[in-house]
């Protein structure tokens, strides 16, 4: 469990700062928080990677818990539940998908997991933090999804600087 406790961190980091950050549009379709969220996919594939999907299961409910908290506290309780929401559901899709192509080309299963679990963590997202609101959230939703999706292809280079150093550490393939 103490080797989870980086990766629970991590995710507890970045949503809660996701949380922070959508309230805070660049303009009218992206929000700071696109570029911080994704992270949080990156964190829990490392984990799947090399602990299992179970333990990345693990780390997403225990992120989940404390960011829950914290971003009822440090954002609207409204965007707090949202977040939730979708938090748990993307993770949880992104953790499946990762797992089920882990062993295909080392690109595919992170980025598959990333662009899949973002369609669907900015579609719940951003209905239910502002559905019925003064808010105009599709141009944002489509905004934020894109920067996401630019963020998936972006992150894949510290995946593979990752899963290579552990693989030259160890001398073996994660």
């Amino acid at each position: 469990m103490r080797r989870l406790a980086l990766p629970a961190l991590g995710i507890m980091f970045v949503v809660v700062l996701s949380n922070v950050l959508v309230q805070f549009p660049i303009n009218r379709w992206v929000t700071w928080g696109a570029f911080v969220y994704p992270v949080g996919y990156l964190i829990s594939e490392l984990t799947n990677r090399w602990a299992g999907p179970a333990q990345a299961r693990r780390v997403a409910w225990v992120g989940f818990g404390v960011a829950a908290v914290l971003s009822s506290i440090l954002a609207t309780p409204r965007i707090a539940l949202a977040s939730s929401s979708a938090f748990l559901v993307s993770q949880m899709l992104d953790v499946a998908v990762f797992n089920r192509l882990r062993r295909q080309a080392w690109w595919r299963a992170p980025l598959a997991a990333s662009v899949f679990a973002s369609v669907i963590d900015t579609f719940i997202f951003f209905s239910l933090a502002f559905g019925g609101t003064h808010v105009a959230w599709l141009p944002l939703a489509f905004g934020d999804l894109g920067v996401k999706l630019l963020m998936a292809v972006v992150l894949l280079i510290p995946f593979g600087i990752a899963v290579r150093g552990v693989s030259r550490i160890y001398g073996r393939s994660s």
